[in-house]
Order: structure tokens, then sequence, then C-alpha cells
């Protein structure tokens, strides 16, 4: 049974920065392509970024490129979001996910391409 258990969030400052972990638990962490979305209130989740299995490869959707990075750690089956200059728009649930089939990579900004999520974290930036 894989879990993923996210930690971090909370309210933050407009221009401040938060980071996030998911914790992945039951299954070989370095086996997952890891993503993180989100969703805010009345919109559909999307993409915000992904890592490759090494970490080496990391991908952003535009709206937070430059701002957020992720990382992670295959020792401690973590994976982190980093995020820096908040706006209030980045204010939504974040999830994090993991894929384990070959196409995760190639379809990394669709959530179908996930097999497991986090329950969500919330994070709200404030004007």
């Amino acid at each position: 049974q894989v879990q993923l258990v996210e930690s971090g969030g909370g309210l933050v400052q407009a221009g401040g920065s938060s980071r996030l972990a998911c914790a992945v638990s039951g299954s070989t962490f370095s086996s997952y392509v890891m993503g993180w979305f989100r969703q805010a209130p009345g919109k559909e989740r999307e993409f915000a970024g992904a890592i490759s299995r090494s970490g080496g490869t990391t991908y952003y959707a535009d709206s937070v490129k430059g701002r957020f990075a992720i990382s992670r750690d295959n020792a401690r089956n973590t994976v982190y979001l980093v995020m820096n200059n908040l706006k209030p728009e980045d204010t939504a649930v974040y999830y994090c996910a993991a894929g384990g089939a070959e196409s995760t990579w190639s379809r990394r900004s669709r959530a179908y391409a996930y097999d497991y999520w986090g329950q969500g974290t919330q994070v709200t930036v404030s004007s």
C-alpha cells in the first residue's frame, strides 16, 4: 500500500516563501516520478511541477517557473516543493503524486499519469 503524506503549508504573506514535503511509504520511492499539483477553490486541479526518478530533471508549469523548485531525497523517500515569491493566486490545496509507469514522465503534467496521491495540504497566500 503506497501512501503519500504531505506536510508544510499554512498561511504565508505575499512575497514570502514556504516549503512543502511529501513522504512516501510502502514502495520503492526511487521508482516513481513525483509530481506536485494544486487546486484552488472553484478551479480544476492543475499541474505545478514534476521531478524525474533520479532527481536529475525537473519540469514546471509556466505559472510557477522561476519561483518554485522541486527536489527529492531518495534516501529519505521524500519529495520537496520550495515556493518563493508567493502570490495570492498561488493559494490552493497542494497535492503530491507518484507515478510508476514508464510513460509517466512523458505525461508528467497530466493528473491521469499518476497512480497515487496525497491528501493535500493548504497553502494560503495573503496580500
